[in-house]
């Protein structure tokens, strides 16, 4: 089996009316939890890696641990670069092994957004490569991109049409209420997405991808289980996953999960070590941890992302 890119997955999924994983990946157990959930579920995927994953894992190490996921279980899957800076970085990343980039110049001028991203598209395509890109911004922290609150934008549809022709970008993330990281909500507020942007996206671009970023849930189980060995995390909500739901049977055609997957894996080590406080072997504690990315993988998988069987 080999790692591919976006393309036809993601078209499929247009089509089919449900959205592909696109998972957030750091180490080894969360490769295999995200990887075997899919595998089992016969679930298209992708796994995607930040400049933080990158600069903590270090590039090699990832790309050989996602190629050796792809080997032991006979799987197809892409290897994509979440929110890469610039040209060099999406250059370096497709010159050694990603099948997908996402060049994320969503804060500059939109002239300036074009330019870069069409440079990218040019070098990626030439190569077999796919290319995201993003018009809007997103609020909220994930490893280097950091919106505060107010200066997040939604995405304006009279952009998309002037911005996907230009570049010849292969899917678009947008900005609709989504946010990163596990805080997006405090209680007593209504998070929901602006499914009217997203309508008038899809009407102005039909038959194109559309990508969601900042798209976690907070599982509230984990939360719990966080708290009860010692935790204090802050009290927060995310988008509902009907909500979700509802996208990816749209136009939505690849899902972002990122924090989902750091709860799990936190509250796992955690539950092990509350319980077990004399464990020091790595392999109890992080076989916990890697059970519940597994388990929070094929509840995306079924019942947000809708792409159980269409592998």
């Amino acid at each position: 089996m080999a790692l591919i890119n976006t393309k036809e997955m993601l078209m499929k999924a247009y089509e089919g009316g449900y959205a592909v994983g696109a998972f957030n990946i750091n180490n080894m157990e969360i490769i295999q939890g995200v990887t075997e959930a899919a595998a089992e579920l016969k679930a298209p995927l992708i796994l995607q890696a930040s400049a933080g994953a990158r600069k903590y894992a270090k590039p090699a190490y990832l790309r050989a641990l996602a190629r050796a996921a792809c080997e032991d279980l006979g799987i197809d899957f892409a290897l994509h670069l979440d929110h890469g800076a610039d040209f060099e970085t999406c250059r370096e990343c497709i010159d050694t092994g990603f099948t997908s980039v996402m060049i994320d110049c969503s804060s500059h001028p939109f002239e300036a957004n074009i330019a870069e991203t069409k440079k990218v598209v040019e070098y990626a395509h030439a190569r077999g490569v796919t290319v995201e890109a993003e018009l809007g911004t997103l609020a909220g922290i994930e490893d280097a991109v950091s919106v505060d609150a107010e200066k997040a934008l939604y995405t304006d549809p009279d952009e998309v049409e002037e911005f996907v022709k230009s570049t010849g970008v292969d899917s678009l993330a947008i900005a609709i209420g989504t946010s990163h990281g596990a805080y997006k909500f405090k209680p007593g507020e209504d998070p929901h997405l602006r499914f009217d942007i997203l309508e008038e996206v899809a009407r102005r671009l039909p038959g194109f991808p559309i990508v969601l970023h900042g798209a976690s849930s907070v599982p509230q189980e984990y939360v719990r289980q966080i708290n009860a060995t010692g935790g204090a995390l802050k009290d927060a909500i995310g988008i509902p996953e009907e909500q979700l739901r509802q996208a990816a049977r749209g136009a939505v055609c690849k899902i972002n999960i990122d924090s989902d997957i750091r709860l799990a894996l936190t509250a796992g080590i955690r539950k092990v070590m509350f319980e077990q406080p004399d464990a020091f072997d790595p392999r109890t504690y992080l076989k916990v941890a890697r059970e519940n990315v597994k388990t929070i993988v094929k509840h995306k998988i079924k019942n947000v992302l809708g792409c159980e069987g269409k592998a």
